[in-house]
């Protein structure tokens, strides 16, 4: 995982290290480790360039290095957690389930450091220490490891389904029916099997994914910065603070000299927050304005500090958000309600025939226990057991597609609620945009120029204002610059230097040229009165370049000249009005602004004139393709909320870009009022409302159960720890691949890619899905009902037994589970993503289908019945018209899947959109029915009689006459008033062909 790739200069080593790149926990575990060693003397990591820079003396060798560097990536080698060092006794966790409620931010440093007996001087002493590490615990909390097998195995085993279909099995054991119970437990067997495996290998996906964390501290403790691990961090203790370090606990600062802090895993936001001691006079404020606090696991970006900790482990912010997560519950999915609903139906209706057949039969004097056989079979038969079959292999496929796309499912009904999604809850940073800073505008020398995700317009490479404004941006920083051996440059710096050093290079700048031929003589950094960054540099003709940047308002109060026209003229009072104007309205739009300004020095000045050069507008760009993205939704009547922790501007420019509020004007609801609404009101709101500002991770979680109580399925997407309550407590949780580890714990659905257009994919193949299992119940249950019915005609008849427990076993493994599958892989039907969402408390079948369902099956039963009778006169005894029966009923059941494609539209306008699945199948078994009537061996299994070709043709043109009956029916009842599959009529105001022109 690490080589050499310098070590020619004694006494110095530079190693690639492949996990490196972007990973700041792993270079501060590095830097913590190898500092230890007394003969190293520097250690720098970078996170850009993935290389570790070590300065050693001897006896140390550069092998040995390498060596040390290998055993601290050996945590990177295992899935196991890493455990406690040798030399650290074990440390105990305390439980700490609740908050004291103390808001530190508002009380003053003295008083953080006597409520906890912290020495802002000498930090605690050891004894101190240890007393309050057996006080309050460990500084950790539990870690997340995914659902065990155990859970995932017994997910699939808990419905109601699988439970009336082990009550069947048993039913039929106890009715001499061993074959129906072998084929009802092969079908659970089946179900759990295939959801067991394809739930368990997305949690390994998703698991591949995982991240260390950065196991020492530095604290102040005896009068001696000392580097402790994490988990012994104590309240009380002063932590020290630089730039590359993550904050170890929640603490109170008390000292800080331009400290930035980035909050991204706790806010979301990825701009860096400057810090202060002073205490915050606000009852109520955000966690980002916090700004005397620092809290676990955010990274120190600049400057330095030292800070009271006053809360670790589960008492800490992201203590908290743990908490909310392991409470918050996803309601039930719409999927779950639908069967077990529908299953209860089943029961009532199984019932009811039992009901009908007994009474019928003792009215018509039948034998009791012949009766109480007959009606064991009927309430098995009244049951498909291949429904569950069908569901969960149907959404396992499309898991295994989704897969395909980059996207890892962690639970079979996740796709399938995708697919009823009413709201969908963006994050912004990173989600909506490309959470990395860029140029958006600059206005210099009276013009404005607007740039493009970064990438300016053409035409302003040719204007000496902007090369002039762009060149005191490269000088003016302190980001680092190298060219590289195959051309372009490697920038490292904060995320505002680096954005405006690459927009140098893209107007024509060579960065690293400037800089030689301007060497750096000082720099003056910002600080907390001086809100600007100076540089001083050599020209070659002697003179002192002064480059300026920094706040607005303090650079234009530096400035004396400005560049106007090519030209340095006095800054007027009208000019000054007219450029705070400017950056008041750039502001508006969400923008970061920067003023620069530039002096030219002689030997002998003592100040230079300032001259105003020009503003410069920085922004987090949107993701290019998430106004389509969004437009997609909206076309598919999908509503698309904003949750951010930024600034209401920011919020307010973003959703203004990417067309939030489907052209409709943007409301936004800022997170200090969510505390003040009742439950009720807030619902009302969020229904409303399009940008949500300024919010923690407890508002979000807010959000979503507010939208969920005003009766919609929301689906969230994020990729933080803040992000993981709201995440877990969605119908449907979407995290990012590169998120956070609980972000994708909490989640349902996984975009390993962070490709976001797969969500609409996703959504499509879950209305798809559904549609699709809605026909493959309405054809097992319209069989089923045939099935049914034949047995009732009998009883009422007097006709004997017309089929054989043998031939409905045949029948259920022939026209039960199969065809229904290939009928749920039917492709989704044009117009699919133009058809608003189902209403999610609408029924999987409605009043009208089941009268449908009744009159199809009726219409299968005649023709069995006509097959019968054609045996009585064909045949004598009883297998003959028993076989033909059989014959009959079987084809028309299998003819009938090439009519279930569509609920009203008959099988001549659903041809172009061909299954060639289904067609195979029902081909296959109409081969192998009619193969199992003609060898002798199967019909003395089957019971049946020999069959002549006349009499197969018979059976098939009476099957094909049923097939005939039901369509034509089809075509005549199907009303332009009633709705298209899946969909709610209320949402409808045509024909299925209306929905999908």
């Amino acid at each position: 995982m690490s080589r050499i790739v310098h070590d020619s200069v004694p006494g110095r080593v530079r190693l690639a290290i492949e996990p490196l790149r972007h990973n700041t926990p792993l270079a501060i575990r590095l830097e913590a480790l190898l500092r230890r060693e007394p003969t190293i003397t520097e250690v720098r990591a970078s996170i850009w360039s993935g290389n570790l820079l070590v300065r050693f003396r001897p006896p140390l060798t550069a092998a040995e290095i390498g060596r040390l560097v290998e055993r601290a990536l050996d945590p990177l080698r295992s899935t196991e957690p890493e455990s406690t060092p040798v030399e650290q006794p074990a440390l105990p966790v305390v439980s700490q389930a609740s908050d004291d409620g103390k808001d530190w931010s508002r009380e003053s440093a003295e008083a953080a450091m006597t409520a906890f007996g912290g020495d802002g001087v000498s930090g605690l002493s050891d004894a101190a220490a240890a007393a309050a590490l057996r006080r309050w615990g460990a500084n950790a909390f539990a870690t997340q490891h995914g659902r065990p097998w155990t859970t995932i195995l017994r997910e699939q085993v808990a419905s109601l389904p699988t439970a009336l279909l082990a009550g069947s099995a048993v039913l039929s054991l106890a009715t001499g029916g061993i074959l129906d119970a072998a084929l009802i437990l092969g079908v659970i067997a089946l179900n759990t099997g295939l959801g067991y495996t394809t739930e368990s290998k997305a949690e390994r996906m998703i698991a591949s994914l995982g991240v260390i964390s950065q196991p020492e501290a530095s604290v102040l403790r005896n009068g001696v910065v000392h580097h402790v691990p994490t988990e012994a961090v104590v309240p009380g203790d002063i932590l020290v603070l630089a730039p590359g370090h993550l904050v170890a606990a929640d603490a109170r600062l008390i000292a800080c000299r331009d400290l930035t802090i980035d909050e991204a895993l706790l806010t979301g936001e990825s701009v860096p927050v400057r810090k202060s001691v002073d205490a915050i006079a606000a009852a109520t404020v955000a966690l980002g304005d916090r700004t005397c606090m620092v809290f676990k696991g955010t990274a120190v970006t600049g400057g330095s500090g030292r800070a009271v900790v006053v809360a670790t482990g589960p008492r800490t912010e992201l203590g908290r958000i743990q908490r909310l997560a392991a409470s918050a519950r996803p309601p039930e999915t719409p999927k779950q309600r639908q069967l077990d609903e529908m299953s209860r139906q089943l029961v009532w209706g199984s019932l009811a025939c039992v009901g009908g057949m007994v009474g019928l039969g003792l009215l018509r004097g039948l034998p009791p226990l012949a009766l109480v056989k007959s009606a064991a079979s009927l309430a098995v038969a009244a049951l498909p057991e291949g429904l569950s079959t069908v569901a969960t292999v149907t959404m396992a496929l499309g898991i295994r597609d989704m897969a395909r796309d980059h996207a890892a499912v962690r639970r079979l009904d996740a796709i399938e609620t995708l697919g009823s999604v009413q709201t969908v809850c963006f994050d912004k940073t990173g989600t909506l945009t490309l959470n990395r800073m860029a140029v958006d505008t600059v206005l210099v020398d009276g013009r404005e120029h607007r740039f493009a995700a970064g990438t300016p317009a053409a035409q302003a490479a040719d204007e000496d204002g902007l090369r002039q404004l762009l060149a005191v941006g490269v000088l003016c920083s302190d980001a680092d610059v190298t060219a590289q051996a195959g051309g372009g440059f490697r920038v490292t710096g904060s995320a505002t230097e680096s954005a405006l050093i690459h927009v140098a290079i893209d107007t024509g700048l060579d960065p690293v040229a400037l800089r030689e031929a301007h060497p750096l003589i000082s720099m003056r950094a910002r600080s907390e009165t001086r809100r600007f960054m100076a540089t001083r540099h050599q020209k070659p003709g002697g003179e002192t370049w002064v480059a300026v940047k920094g706040s607005p308002a303090d650079v234009l109060r530096l400035a004396n000249k400005a560049l106007v026209d090519g030209a340095t003229v006095p800054l007027d009072a009208a000019m000054i009005e007219h450029l705070t104007a400017e950056n008041e309205r750039l502001a508006a739009e969400g923008l970061r602004v920067l003023g620069f300004a530039e002096a030219m020095m002689e030997s002998g000045d003592s100040e230079p004139d300032y001259v105003w050069l020009g503003l410069v507008g920085l922004a987090d760009p949107v993701r290019p393709e998430m106004r389509a993205l969004l437009g997609r939704f909206h076309a598919a009547g999908i509503r698309t909320v904003m949750i951010t922790g930024d600034q209401t501007a920011t919020a307010y420019a973003i959703a203004r870009q990417v067309d939030l509020s489907k052209g409709e004007p943007v409301e936004i609801l800022e997170g200090r009022h969510l505390d003040e609404l009742d439950p009720k009101v807030l619902a009302a709101l969020a229904d409303k409302t399009h940008v949500f500002a300024r919010v923690g991770p407890a508002h979000k979680l807010q959000i979503v159960q507010a939208l969920q109580h005003s009766g919609q399925v929301v689906a969230m997407t994020g990729d933080g720890i803040n992000d993981s309550p709201a995440l877990r407590a969605a119908d449907i949780g979407i995290a990012m691949g590169t998120g956070t580890e609980a972000a994708r714990e909490a989640s349902d659905l996984v975009l390993t890619d962070d490709a976001l257009p797969t969500m609409v994919t996703a959504v499509e193949r879950g209305r798809a899905i559904y549609q699709n299992v809605r026909k493959s119940i309405r054809f097992l249950l319209a069989t089923n009902s045939s099935e049914i019915l034949v047995e009732l005609a009998a009883v009422g008849l007097r006709l004997g037994e017309p089929l054989t427990p043998v031939q409905l076993l045949w029948i259920n493994l022939a026209t039960d589970v199969a065809p229904a599958i290939a009928l749920a892989l039917d492709p989704p039907e044009e117009g699919l993503m133009a058809q608003p969402p189902r209403d999610p408390q609408e029924p999987i079948l409605r009043s009208r289908d089941f009268a449908t369902i009744a009159r199809e099956g009726a219409v299968i039963t005649l023709a069995a019945l006509g097959g019968y009778g054609y045996g009585r006169r064909r045949f004598p005894g009883v297998d003959g018209p028993r076989g033909m029966a059989f014959m009959t009923l079987t084809l028309a059941q299998l003819f009938h899947a090439l009519a279930s494609r569509s609920e009203t539209r008959t099988m001549l306008s659903t041809w172009r959109t061909g299954n060639r699945p289904l067609a195979a199948t029902v081909a296959g078994l109409v081969g192998l029915q009619l193969l199992g009537a003609l060898l002798p061996g199967t019909r003395r299994i089957l019971g049946t009689a020999a069959l002549r070709p006349q009499d197969v043709a018979a059976a098939c043109a009476i099957a094909a006459s049923a097939l005939v009956a039901n369509e034509t029916l089809k075509g005549v009842l199907a009303s332009p008033s009633l709705p298209a599959a899946g969909l709610s009529e209320k949402d409808m105001k045509g024909p299925e062909e209306g929905a999908n022109r």
